[in-house]
């Protein structure tokens, strides 16, 4: 879920799901609902219009529910802290299980990420 990023962490979850790092074959898969999820990965710093979405799509994700706080931005507003627009990092606003440093992180950070998730 995007909370409020430049889409550079996204670029980089795409090629964690593509042909070169290939996330699936440690059990992570990208679905179209919340509801079919086992875990929420949030980029960017949550922002004052992301803020109830957020909340309503963590409570949308089956028990138990596991979040990841995917780069700078989401762990700590990064280059957006203090900006007027943001809320505050997605700790702020859900309880966040991991966070994945760097701004974007790198794409073999995130799928150690996962791993941890997945347990593979």
């Amino acid at each position: 879920m995007d909370a409020g990023s430049c889409n550079g962490c996204e670029v980089e979850l795409g090629s964690v799901f593509g042909p070169v790092y290939d996330a699936e074959r440690y059990g992570a898969r990208l679905v179209a609902s919340p509801r079919h999820a086992d875990a929420l990965v949030v980029t960017g710093p949550v922002t004052r219009n992301m803020a109830e979405p957020l909340t309503r799509a963590y409570e949308a994700v089956p028990d138990p529910t596991l979040v990841v706080a995917l780069g700078d931005c989401a762990r700590n507003c990064g280059v957006f802290a203090d900006a007027y627009g943001v809320v505050g990092a997605v700790g702020d606003v859900v309880p966040v299980d991991v966070e994945v440093a760097g701004c974007p992180p790198r794409p073999e950070a995130i799928v150690e990420a996962l791993r941890t998730l997945t347990g593979r």
